[in-house]
């Protein structure tokens, strides 16, 4: 008789313990993401239980798209591998446009001549 209450609360505890496991595992995209500062925060917590009921398609992109986003460099790296910064790339951008008018100018010279 022992036993057979035994066996059952071994058999609830069970049931609790993977119940809270997965419901925790698909919740590491939303802390990771919550660490991370993402501006998708809310999305990914959603999707994370959405995934619950997708029989945990999902997950995998919920991963991911928590990691890929970092709040230091954003959402990536420049093609030469050094990691872009919002100021840089505004000093950039001016530097490219003051080209542009250079080069516009030039061009207007040129047809005027």
């Amino acid at each position: 008789m022992f036993l057979d209450y035994f066996a059952l609360g071994v058999l609830i505890f069970m049931v609790l313990t993977l119940f809270y496991g997965v419901i925790a595992i698909h919740d590491i995209p939303h802390l990771i993401a919550k660490s991370r500062n993402h501006p998708h925060q809310d999305a990914i917590h959603v999707a994370g239980w959405v995934s619950l009921f997708t029989l945990h398609a999902i997950w995998p992109f919920l991963f991911i798209w928590a990691t890929i986003y970092r709040e230091d460099r954003g959402w990536g790296i420049q093609p030469s591998g050094k990691l872009l910064h919002e100021k840089e790339a505004n000093a950039e951008i001016a530097q490219l446009q003051a080209r542009i008018a250079e080069l516009e100018k030039q061009q207007n010279e040129r047809e005027k001549a």
